[in-house]
């Protein structure tokens, strides 16, 4: 369930930044959105974030009225004209959101959606495809650790070449995935073309490869066939071992397990 809200977090800031940039009210719909509560910018004090063992190692800013004022700061640091190149400026904006930690709660994962809403922001992605809270949290203690080597020592080397590593390897991997499910999406579609040519289109293998789990309806909504058409494709499919059949409800879904277990893997 949190995956699923950080993904509907995410695409709603992915369609907002098509209207209005990044700005302290679109963070507050973001968290809101994955912690599904009304929260907002802090107001209470008594914030302090503790190590394993319990010890208070960094107290953030108290204060609406100073935590405001500073993430305007921040907004002004991210549209500001200044030459810097954008995954330098991703890094510091990423500590100083961080820092700044203006909600109760949500605050890694809003600040992990928002390093990828400013990638697109800035042009250097089409649509936020890099996963980068998957290499932070299994490299978690690194990440944690060069957060407070910036606030004790300045040490934004460190912390910059950290999460300059985070998109490199990111991107690898996204990159060898995409390749995988290219590569998967073909041998599907040269088998159907050839074991099942009476339904084969390239539109069909698009569709069942545009997410794990299709509804006959997905079919009729993209245009390729009538309902008890579109049904009979899918159940084709099925038979062929392409789709696994489940029944949920009333409801009839069809999965395609091998693109599932690429996606999960």
């Amino acid at each position: 369930m949190a995956d699923l809200r950080y993904r509907e977090a995410l695409y709603h800031g992915f369609q907002a930044l098509k209207a209005r940039p990044l700005t302290t009210n679109l963070f507050i719909e973001i968290v809101r959105l994955i912690k599904q509560t009304e929260l907002d910018v802090r107001a209470i004090p008594g914030t302090a974030l503790k190590n394993e063992a319990g010890e208070v190692v960094y107290t953030p800013p108290v204060g609406e009225a100073v935590i405001r004022d500073k993430l305007g700061n921040l907004e002004q640091f991210i549209h500001a004209d200044d030459g810097i190149d954008p995954l330098v400026k991703m890094a510091v904006m990423h500590y100083q959101f961080e820092a700044i930690h203006p909600f109760a709660d949500g605050n890694g994962r809003t600040g992990r959606i928002m390093n990828l809403l400013y990638l697109v922001e800035k042009g250097l992605l089409d649509i936020p495809v890099l996963f980068l809270s998957r290499y932070i949290i299994a490299n978690r203690a690194a990440y944690y650790e060069g957060l407070r080597r910036v606030t004790e020592a300045q040490d934004w080397e460190n912390w910059i070449l950290f999460m300059l590593r985070a998109i490199e390897s990111t991107a690898q991997q996204t990159h060898d995935q995409v390749q995988r499910i290219r590569a998967l999406m073909e041998s599907v579609r040269a088998r159907v073309q050839t074991e099942a040519p009476a339904i084969y289109s390239k539109d069909l293998i698009e569709v069942i490869f545009r997410h794990p789990y299709k509804k006959i309806q997905c079919v009729v909504d993209a245009g390729i066939a009538k309902r008890q058409t579109a049904s009979t494709y899918l159940q084709h499919l099925a038979g062929l071992g392409i789709l696994r059949e489940q029944k949920h409800g009333r409801e009839k879904y069809y999965i395609n397990e091998a693109l599932f277990n690429e996606l999960a893997g």
